[in-house]
C-alpha cells in the first residue's frame, strides 16, 4: 500500500507547507522506491507509511522555515551532507524546485539509490555524489560552494559544524536539525562554531503533528571563512571534537 496523494498534502499542510498534487505523488513515488529498496539494503529502519510520511518526509519539509526564500537573481545551491537514503535533500527539492541540491553520501549503495530515485522521480537540477564530508569539503568544487548546507541526524552537534561550516560560502546558512538536545549541544559547540568561521543565528523549535518528539533547527550563518585544517582528517572530529 502506497502513501495517497491527499494523505502527504494534509500532513505537508499540518506545518503550513503546500504541496500541489504533482509533488505529493513525487514523495508517494519516493515512499515506494525507499520501500521497495529497503528489502534488499538497510536504507532505514522506519518502514511504516505513516511513520515514513512523519517522520522522514514531513521532518525533512519542516527545515523549509530557515531555507532562504526563492531568489531568481541566483542559484540557491544546497548540500544535504550524509544524506543516507536522500533525506531531506530529495523532499526539500520536491518542494522547492528552484533548489540546486547534491546530495552526499560516504556509503556507495546509497548515493547509488539517490540516483535511482533522481532518475525515477524526473528531478532535474539535483545529484548525488559518493564520499566523506572530511574529505569533500577540501575539494575546489565543494569547499565554500554552498549557500545552504544541512544534515539531519548525522553526529553531535561540535562534530557536524566540523563537517558543516567548511561546505558554506561567505554569508551562506548551514542548518543542523536536531532534537530534544538541540539547545545543550549548541552550547557544547559555540567553541566550534566559532573555530570554523560560523555565527549563531537561532535555534528554533519545531513540532511536528502527532509526534510528542521535540525537534529543532540549528541555524548557523557562515561569517568568516573556514581555516583551512579544517576539517580534519576521517574520524578526528568525532574522536577529538572542538570542545
Amino acid at each position: 500500500m502506497s502513501l495517497s496523494i491527499a494523505q502527504i498534502q494534509q500532513a505537508a499542510g499540518g506545518i503550513g507547507v503546500a504541496l500541489d498534487a504533482a509533488q505529493a505523488a513525487q514523495l508517494a513515488a519516493y515512499r515506494d522506491l525507499l520501500t521497495a529498496w529497503n528489502v534488499r539494503f538497510n536504507l532505514t529502519a522506519i518502514t511504516d507509511d505513516e511513520a515514513i510520511l512523519t517522520r522522514h518526509f514531513v521532518d525533512s519539509l519542516a527545515a523549509l522555515r530557515a531555507l532562504p526564500a526563492p531568489d531568481s537573481s541566483r542559484n540557491l545551491t544546497l548540500i544535504d551532507v550524509g544524506t543516507g537514503a536522500g533525506l531531506p535533500g530529495i523532499p526539500l527539492k520536491i518542494a522547492r524546485p528552484d533548489l540546486d541540491v547534491t546530495l552526499l553520501d560516504g556509503t556507495g549503495k546509497k548515493a547509488t539509490f539517490c540516483e535511482t530515485a533522481i532518475a525515477t522521480l524526473g528531478l532535474r537540477g539535483i545529484r548525488a555524489v559518493k564520499g566523506r564530508a572530511e574529505e569533500a569539503a577540501h575539494q575546489k568544487e565543494h569547499r565554500a560552494f554552498y549557500r545552504i548546507v544541512i544534515a539531519r541526524a548525522l553526529a553531535p552537534l561540535p562534530t557536524l559544524v566540523e563537517y558543516l561550516l567548511p561546505f558554506a560560502r561567505a554569508n551562506g546558512v548551514c542548518i543542523a536539525m536536531k532534537g530534544s538536545e538541540a539547545r545543550a549541544e549548541t552550547a557544547q559547540a559555540a567553541r566550534a562554531i566559532h573555530a570554523l568561521g560560523g555565527e549563531l543565528e537561532r535555534v528554533e523549535a519545531v513540532a511536528l503533528p502527532g509526534l510528542p518528539d521535540q525537534r529543532a533547527l540549528v541555524v548557523i550563518r557562515k561569517a568568516r571563512p573556514s581555516p583551512s585544517q579544517y576539517p580534519r582528517a576521517a574520524g578526528k572530529p568525532r574522536s577529538e571534537p572542538i570542545e
